[in-house]
């Protein structure tokens, strides 16, 4: 039986389990954070609640801006709690989007966070507590209360990008429940971590948290290492009852080792050990260090709901790598060249929210219009690997590519020098409309002022761009019973012509529009009891604007380029019974280019985007002390690059795991990946740069809360 078939068949199963034990789930209302929001005993919308045990999250602030029950969010949304995260041991975004639908993770060159978000590849589109955070590194998940992934064109509320979709991380805060919690972790691949959650109410008004990390891991692949270390210290001031402040400090430092994984061979990857190193390891490196500042004012004025964020983030970045690249003929040689890169950046921005809760006759509105203000401070430098101090590439045995060879690093004729700055201002609205207990709406509009100013140090070029951009937002919500909703959306984004890291602009470049994305979305959501969730969505998402070569005139560029990505998407989160939960589901996606962009001629597919895309994750507790976990991802087939030339396999992973609780305040868990110990490839940068999957791994973790 085709692939396909089964999976359909396999979801039809579980749904059909999911709707024999909803008469057996608790209905105890859920106690699940939603955003670090804070409810004090008299604040209708300020405050905190306490994390579930359970998967399933009933409301989001991130989705509109405003406290709204995901089953009246016309889009696809998954939220990743910190219990999935603990229970799955996950460490990065990356293990997070493997049971997202629609979502797979790029490698960014092994040296930052890079999502696929239906067709679209982005490097920019994550968010910290709303506020933009794009800068290229990795993310720890050591102090986040949740992970919330948005499908679909997301600009109205975030501005410039989220074309495909963004992630969101919502910080944990300083609340009023002390915690005291210690987490130590070993395992394969001399994996060591350890992290640290004190929360402590200093009086009725104040309390402070703190959360810490620190890891010194090697991987399956030759020499790979990764040193990280965190803090961030969280203080909450409740002056009145109607008023919070929350200020939060966070530094980061990551150092590992810059990996860009193995070349291809034939169309496949190359048929060498998966932890073949192509370079100098010792010479090879990532450095990013990261701090923020951040604070938010939030006040209830009787209906009306004040909040400001301020976010300041400050980005020291630099990695030095060696790439595979193309096999010769004879399968005897491979070239290598290396590079380095190093970025400074500062963000500063500030969103101020204003929510008003009013009525007109028998219509309910909720209103929301906001203000944001940011600048941002890019310098970009770039240098060349020169092996022997000569030639930039390197011949290298295909089957022995780790090399010693002396490498110069100086600027080539191409090269980057710069200097960026950025200027944003928006404004935005929108009303979220119940016209009866069936039917609701929401529209919002947000409008953009982009400047860029680029300076090219290496010959004093000075060049400029501003893009005024709209984005609008409707959809359409029918409740035919109260736990159901079929809702329609539509959505627009745009993305200017520097890209997503503006990271430079040309005389021509300049002259481009923004790329625009244009999203169509019909979807169903069912809450089957208050502990468990089905989600369905089908959408078509069109990238326009992209660029083209002239085919009358090749030195010319025209934005005649389109991608069209057809899809659904079927999700399933929650408690089945008391004692197991569930999260997971299936997604279709066919990305292609519909006219030809300066990439690929029209009707190729776009590169890192399977059709098919399978997960499932179970956790059952056996006995009071004794659960188990047991998880499968299935991902078809995908082209490593828009050329279509290389394709990275399919693959099936098994993950499994068991939990043993020692006493009440001593857990001890211990978690498999890729239980079969197959050989898979996890995903691409290029043709030539590959990831292969880790071989089966064992990390335990002891936890204890005191």
């Amino acid at each position: 039986m085709p692939r396909l078939p089964l999976l359909a068949l396999a979801c039809a199963a579980l749904a059909s389990t999911a709707l024999a034990r909803a008469g057996e789930a608790t209905n105890a209302a859920a106690d699940d954070t939603a955003d670090g929001t804070l409810k004090l005993e008299n604040m209708a919308v300020i405050g905190e609640r306490v994390e579930s045990k359970n998967y399933r999250v009933q409301e989001s602030l991130t989705a509109t801006k405003t406290n709204t029950p995901l089953l009246d969010v016309p889009q696809s949304i998954t939220i990743v709690t910190e219990q999935q995260i603990k229970d799955q041991q996950m460490l990065s975004l990356g293990d997070v989007v493997r049971y997202v639908p629609g979502i797979t993770a790029h490698q960014g060159e092994n040296n930052r966070d890079q999502i696929v978000f239906r067709g679209n590849s982005s490097s920019a589109d994550f968010f910290l507590n709303g506020v933009r955070d794009d800068v290229q590194y990795y993310r720890d998940l050591y102090n986040l209360s949740r992970v919330e992934v948005l499908r679909g064109p997301n600009a109205m509320l975030f501005g410039r990008g989220g074309g495909g979709g963004l992630i969101n991380r919502v910080l944990k805060v300083a609340g009023f429940t002390p915690i005291r919690e210690i987490t130590l972790q070993a395992g394969s691949h001399d994996n060591k971590r350890a992290t640290v959650d004190v929360n402590e109410p200093l009086s009725d008004r104040t309390a402070f948290r703190l959360n810490a990390l620190y890891e010194d891991s090697a991987s399956f692949r030759n020499s790979v290492e990764l040193k990280r270390s965190a803090i961030n210290p969280t203080l909450t001031f409740v002056p009145a009852p109607a008023t919070r402040l929350t200020f939060s400090y966070e530094h980061l430092h990551d150092v590992r080792t810059a990996d860009r994984g193995i070349t291809s061979f034939q169309g496949r990857p190359a048929d060498v050990p998966i932890d073949t190193f192509y370079g100098n390891p010792a010479d090879s490196h990532v450095r990013a260090s990261v701090n923020f500042l951040s604070a938010t004012v939030e006040h209830q004025a009787g209906a009306l709901n004040i909040r400001n964020r301020t976010l300041f983030g400050d980005y020291d970045r630099f990695y030095q790598n060696y790439v595979p690249g193309a096999v010769n003929a004879a399968q005897t040689q491979v070239t290598l060249t290396a590079y380095n890169n190093a970025t400074r950046r500062q963000n500063l921005f500030n969103q101020t929210d204003l929510t008003y809760a009013a009525t007109t006759g028998t219509i309910k509105h909720t209103l929301l219009g906001g203000l944001e203000l940011g600048t941002q401070r890019t310098d970009n430098f770039r240098n060349t690997g020169f092996f022997n101090n000569t030639a930039t590439s390197l011949l290298v045995p295909y089957d022995q590519p780790t090399i010693t060879t002396p490498v110069t690093y100086r600027q080539s004729a191409t090269d980057a020098d710069n200097h960026l700055n950025t200027g944003l201002a928006a404004i935005y609205a929108q009303d979220q409309i119940e016209f009866s207990r069936e039917w609701q709406a929401i529209v919002g509009l947000r409008f953009d002022s982009f400047d860029l100013e680029y300076r090219n140090n290496r010959n004093g070029d000075n060049l400029s761009r501003k893009d005024d951009l709209v984005s609008p937002r409707a959809g359409v919500i029918y409740k035919p019973v109260a736990q159901a909703s079929l809702y329609a959306n539509y959505s627009v984004s745009y993305l200017p012509s520097s890209g997503d890291q503006f990271s430079s602009l040309t005389t021509i470049t300049q002259q481009v529009k923004p790329e625009k994305f244009t999203n169509y979305e019909l979807g169903a959501k069912w809450e089957i009891n208050l502990q468990f969730s089905a989600t369905a969505a089908v959408y078509r998402l069109d990238r326009t604007n992209t660029r083209a070569t002239d085919s009358a005139d090749p030195t010319r560029i025209i934005q005649t380029g389109r991608t069209r990505t057809n899809g659904y998407e079927f999700g399933l989160t929650g408690s089945l019974t008391k004692d197991w939960s569930v999260t997971g589901g299936y997604a279709y996606q066919d990305a292609s280019i519909r006219s030809a962009t300066t990439a690929a001629p029209a009707g190729a597919q776009v590169a890192q985007v399977p059709r098919h895309n399978f997960s499932l994750w179970n956790k059952y507790q056996l006995l009071p002390p004794l659960g188990v976990g047991l998880g499968v991802i299935y991902r078809s087939a995908m082209f490593a690059a828009v050329d279509n030339t290389v394709t990275v396999p399919g693959y099936t992973r098994v993950d499994a795991a068991v939990y043993y609780a020692l006493s009440p305040m001593w857990h001890l868990q211990a978690n498999v990946e890729n239980l079969l110990d197959r050989k898979y490839y996890i995903n691409a940068d290029s043709n030539t740069n590959i990831s292969p999957g880790s071989p089966l791994a064992v990390r335990v973790m002891l936890r204890t809360s005191f």
